[in-house]
């Protein structure tokens, strides 16, 4: 498979028998680690799966430990996040990924209109068009929309402006918001989600309006829907909070309860 960026992505086993009884996180020198039994975690590359914050480590670790008779690699978002910030299999900098992000500002799910059927249009302007409002008025930008097959032209100083917002985060955290982005296929809807602005399950249904418009329509097989909704709410959630965990202090307090 191709990652986001044109490279390789992994592509691990999508199961295996589990291998260990219990898991557990450790504090070394680079940061927290992850141990199953006695053995430490690993990742593709062979390098040690160490992580920024104690908080993701626990996310990371309860991943492992919900693993039942088999591991589900394709259910460990978390833990695939993590490997991609640790063996960064594209090669790509901090000023790609920026770039790789930003892009989807030409193409973004919500500046595209239709014109046709009218129903579809009128959807697309009072669920889309707050979102846009709200991006402009956060980050004091002009993004607009268009119905043109070219996509909206967004200005040169409104790119600039999301450049230097994601200039901010670090590169673990940025891993996260790129995989939100393609996901969502939308700057503005994954930084409304990462800007808690809107929630994971609002995120998702916006990009998927034509989507779901279509469905109401015509009807759908009501299996397949349902796992390819749970499945992208599951991936954007966990994008999400990957990005938010590798934004946040190294370490959970931990507080004393009393009465």
């Amino acid at each position: 498979p191709v990652g986001p960026g044109g490279g390789r992505a992994y592509a691990p086993p999508a199961e295996r028998k589990r291998f260990y009884q219990n898991v557990s996180i450790s504090q070394g020198e680079g940061g927290f680690e992850i141990n199953l039994d006695h053995r430490k975690l690993k990742t593709p590359q062979a390098k040690l799966f160490t992580v920024p914050s104690e908080a993701l480590a626990i996310a990371v670790a309860t991943e492992w430990d919900s693993q039942k008779d088999t591991i589900k690699f394709y259910t460990m978002h978390l833990t695939t996040l993590c490997n991609t910030a640790l063996d960064n299999p594209t090669q790509r900098n901090k000023t790609q990924l920026i770039c790789g992000a930003v892009k989807f500002l030409e193409t973004d799910t919500v500046c595209y209109r239709v014109e046709e059927p009218a129903a579809l249009a009128e959807l697309q302007k009072n669920e889309w068009d707050p979102v846009i409002a709200w991006a402009e008025r956060r980050y004091n930008v002009a993004i607009g929309s268009s119905t043109s097959i070219l996509g909206s032209n967004i200005p040169a100083s409104t790119k600039e402006t999301f450049v230097s917002h994601l200039a901010s985060y670090n590169m673990w955290a940025l891993q996260g918001i790129e995989f939100v982005i393609t996901q969502l296929k939308s700057l503005i809807l994954s930084m409304g989600l990462i800007d808690r602005h809107i929630t994971v399950e609002k995120a998702v249904l916006l990009s998927r309006l034509e989507e779901e418009y279509q469905i109401q329509r015509w009807g759908s097989v009501e299996w397949a829907h349902d796992y390819d909704l749970c499945e992208l709410r599951a991936r954007v959630a966990a994008g999400t909070l990957f990005a938010h965990l590798c934004s946040e202090s190294s370490t959970v307090k931990h507080k004393l309860l009393q009465d």
